[in-house]
C-alpha cells in the first residue's frame, strides 16, 4: 500500500443553494397577511488550504470524490434556510493547482495559504424577497443553484533550497542523512528510496533545507525509473548537488559520464516556470559535484583523477565519504553560502493586490448568436452570459408565474431585443447556457398588449381590501341601510294613501 503520494486527482463540487420558498403569512382575522417565504442558504465552498502538519496527498488519493455541504431549504414566517459550511481540504506546502490541460491555477506556498477550487451555489429568494409595489403576492420562489463541480490535479513540489541528484546507490541517503537528522531507509540495491526525503542543516548561521529523490537513470525524462515522478520535488530548489559515486563496479560507468547523463535528464525534465521559485531551468541554477565513497581507495583516486575535468567546466567540487564524514563541514557551508545568496537576491514577497475590472460601457452582459447544427443545418439562436444562464438555473418551470418572470427579467435585460435584430422570430429554437447543458424553448414574443392589461402579473386584488372593516364604517353602513328601510317604508304609506292599494272587501 503506498504510504506516499505527490500527485492526485480530485474531482471537487460545492454545495447546491437551498430552493426559496413561496409562503403567505396567516394569522387570526388576517388570513392573508403577505408574502413571508424565506430565502434557500447559499451552498458550501471546497477550499484547499495549506498545513504545515500534512506532509502528502494520500488522503486524496482514496478519496479523490469531495463535495461541500448544501445550503438548507427556505421555510415561511421569514425564516431562511441554513448556509452550507465551506469544505475545508488540508493539503501540504508547496501543492501545485492544476487543470487538466496543465495550466498552474494556484501555487500554494505558505501556512495557511487557500483556494478556492469549488464555488458554493446561490440560494433561492423567497417570495418575501421577490415581492414589491407592483408584485405584492408572488405565488413562486427561485430555486437555489447548483454547486461548482471542477476537476483538479495536485502536484506537492517539496519546499527545499538544496536538491540531491545521483544514480541510484550514489549514496544521496547516505549524505541527507550524515549532514542533518534525517534517517532515510539505506541498503545496497538501487532504488531503495521511493519516496523524497528531507533533512534540515545548520551550518554557522544559515539554516537550510536538502533534499534527495530516488535515482535518475537514462531515460528518467521520458518515464523511465522512479527519478521523472519525483524531479517535481526539487523544481524550488536554489542549489542542485550531483552526487557522484567513485566506487561503482558497473562497467561503463565514471564520473564524468554520469555527470553528463545527470545534465541531460534534467535539461529534458520541463517544469513549471510559473510557480513560486521554479522561474530558473534546473540547468541554470548552481551547481556543485560531489564525488562520494572516497574511503574506499580505488574510489578517492578515481576522484583526484577525473577532479581537474570537473573544475575545467567551471563546476565547484568536493570530495566526502558519508561512512567516515570526511569532507562533510566544507560541503554544508558552501552550500550554506550559496543559499544565503540566493536568499538575498531573490525579490520581496508582494502584497496581495486587489485588481478591479469594471465592464465595459458596451457590455450587455450577454451575447446572443445565430448557430446552425452542423449535422441536421437546424437554425438555433444561442444566449450566453453569467445572468441569463444564472435565472434559468433558478426557475421552476413547473409553475407558470416563474416562468413569466423569468421572460420579464430577459426581456428587461434587453434579450429579446437582441434576438430580433439577430433575425429570430416567433417560433425559432433559443437555447439559454452553454453548449453542453443549455435550455431550449421556442420563443414567443412577450405581448405588450393583451391579456397583460387584465392585471399585472404577482398582483392580488384581495390585498387592495380591507381585511377588517372599522368601526366607523360599520357606524356608516348601519346608517345607510337604516335610512334606506326608512325611505322605503315611507314610500308605501304614500302608495297606499293615493290609493293605489285596493281593498279587498271591495273585490
Amino acid at each position: 500500500m503506498a504510504s506516499f503520494v505527490d500527485r492526485v486527482v480530485l474531482h471537487a463540487a460545492g454545495g447546491d443553494g437551498g430552493h426559496g420558498v413561496a409562503s403567505v403569512h396567516r394569522e387570526k382575522f388576517k388570513p392573508l397577511g403577505g408574502p413571508d417565504g424565506g430565502n434557500g442558504g447559499d451552498g458550501g465552498s471546497v477550499r484547499l488550504v495549506v498545513d504545515a502538519q500534512t506532509t502528502t496527498l494520500l488522503e486524496y488519493h482514496h478519496s479523490p470524490h469531495r463535495r461541500a455541504p448544501k445550503g438548507g431549504q427556505g421555510m415561511g414566517d421569514d425564516r431562511d434556510g441554513a448556509k452550507g459550511e465551506d469544505l475545508i481540504l488540508r493539503v501540504p506546502d508547496g501543492t501545485v493547482v492544476k487543470d487538466r490541460d496543465g495550466n498552474v491555477l494556484a501555487d500554494l506556498v505558505g501556512d495557511g495559504t487557500e483556494f478556492v477550487i469549488a464555488e458554493g451555489g446561490r440560494g433561492g429568494l423567497g417570495n418575501r424577497a421577490l415581492a414589491s409595489p407592483k408584485r405584492k403576492a408572488p405565488g413562486f420562489a427561485l430555486l437555489g443553484e447548483p454547486g461548482e463541480e471542477r476537476e483538479v490535479v495536485l502536484e506537492l513540489k517539496s519546499i527545499a533550497d538544496v536538491a540531491l541528484v545521483g544514480f541510484p546507490s550514489a549514496g544521496k541517503s547516505s549524505l541527507i542523512a550524515a549532514v542533518s537528522a534525517a534517517r532515510p531507509k539505506i541498503a545496497d540495491y538501487p532504488f531503495t528510496t521511493l519516496v523524497p526525503n528531507l533533512g534540515v542543516v545548520q551550518a554557522g548561521d544559515t539554516r537550510y533545507t536538502i533534499a534527495d529523490v530516488p535515482g535518475l537513470i537514462p531515460g528518467a525524462s521520458e518515464g523511465k525509473g522512479l527519478g521523472l515522478e519525483f524531479l517535481r520535488h526539487i523544481e524550488r530548489t536554489a542549489v542542485i548537488v550531483h552526487v557522484l559515486d567513485c566506487a561503482t563496479l558497473e562497467p561503463g560507468r565514471d564520473p564524468i559520464s554520469d555527470l553528463e547523463l545527470l545534465e541531460a535528464e534534467l535539461a529534458a525534465y520541463a517544469g513549471d516556470l510559473g510557480i513560486e521559485g521554479g522561474r530558473v531551468p534546473l540547468t541554470e541554477r548552481p551547481q556543485l559535484v560531489v564525488l562520494n565513497k572516497i574511503d574506499v581507495p580505488e574510489a578517492r583516486e578515481l576522484a583526484e583523477f577525473v577532479r581537474p575535468d570537473l573544475e575545467a567546466r567551471g563546476l565547484r567540487v568536493f570530495e566526502i565519504s558519508t561512512a567516515s564524514h570526511e569532507g562533510l563541514r566544507p560541503l554544508t557551508f558552501a552550500l550554506g553560502e550559496i543559499v544565503a545568496r540566493a536568499r538575498a537576491a531573490a525579490p520581496p514577497p508582494e502584497p496581495a493586490r486587489v485588481v478591479l475590472r469594471p465592464r465595459a460601457v458596451n457590455d450587455a452582459g450577454f451575447t446572443v448568436t445565430r448557430r446552425t447544427d452542423g449535422s441536421t443545418g437546424h437554425v438555433y439562436f444561442l444566449v450566453e452570459g453569467r445572468k441569463p444562464h444564472r435565472w434559468v438555473r433558478q426557475t421552476d418551470f413547473n409553475n407558470d408565474e416563474a416562468v413569466g418572470f423569468l421572460a420579464d427579467r430577459l426581456a428587461k435585460l434587453g434579450v429579446e431585443d437582441r434576438l430580433l435584430k439577430a433575425g429570430a422570430v416567433a417560433g425559432d429554437e433559443v437555447r439559454i447556457g452553454t453548449e453542453r447543458d443549455a435550455v431550449v424553448f421556442d420563443w414567443e414574443p412577450t405581448m405588450s398588449t393583451g391579456a397583460e392589461l387584465l392585471g399585472a402579473r404577482g398582483t392580488d386584488l384581495r390585498f387592495d381590501e380591507p381585511s377588517r372593516p372599522t368601526r366607523a364604517s360599520k357606524r356608516q353602513e348601519h346608517s345607510e341601510r337604516m335610512d334606506a328601510k326608512t325611505a322605503a317604508r315611507e314610500e308605501l304609506w304614500t302608495e297606499r294613501d293615493a290609493g293605489h292599494w285596493a281593498d279587498p272587501a271591495d273585490d
